[in-house]
């Protein structure tokens, strides 16, 4: 059965940087399932899976704006640290969420200088090149159920 759209795909995965460090990756646990054309995994993805089969195994190598975008200026925000009330201490790296005029962005803290605390709502794949190693595990035929909730019931259904 070929990949096509409304059709759930299982699939193992390793994504690596232009580096080949790895970021990401479904070995030694459960693989992901998604429903093809939904856009729950990234575009460049999506578009290389279609038409694959179940066993195939490749490569695809997708640019930033066919993946998790390119990074946005206006998406840092320097901001006083008691406008953050509640999140208790404000360390490098801990995130928010945050709901923009692009709807909820998970914002990162970049930097803590004194009483002001750097956020960036960029996805930390922005602007990069993603390679991914991929396993095609299973297609099926999504049921009415998960088309009409846009995504997987049962193994590998998880959201990322």
């Amino acid at each position: 059965m070929d990949i096509t759209a409304d059709r759930v795909v299982t699939i193992h995965y390793t994504l690596k940087d232009d580096g080949g460090e790895v970021l990401d990756s479904s070995a030694g646990g459960e693989p992901l399932a998604y429903i093809q054309g939904h856009g729950n995994i990234v575009t460049g993805l999506e578009k290389a899976l279609e038409g694959r089969k179940r066993g195939d195994q490749f490569t695809v190598v997708v640019a930033p704006a066919d993946g998790y975008g390119t990074r946005e200026a206006g998406l840092v925000q320097r901001v006083p640290r008691r406008s953050l009330q509640g999140a208790g201490e404000i360390r490098k790296g801990m995130q928010f969420q945050a709901n923009t005029e692009h709807g909820m962005r998970v914002f990162t803290v970049t930097g803590v200088v004194g009483d002001m605390v750097t956020l960036d709502g960029n996805h930390p794949l922005a602007d990069q090149t993603l390679h991914f190693d991929i396993e095609v595990v299973d297609v099926r035929e999504a049921s009415a159920e998960e088309l009409e909730h846009g995504h997987v019931h049962g193994p590998g259904g998880h959201h990322h």
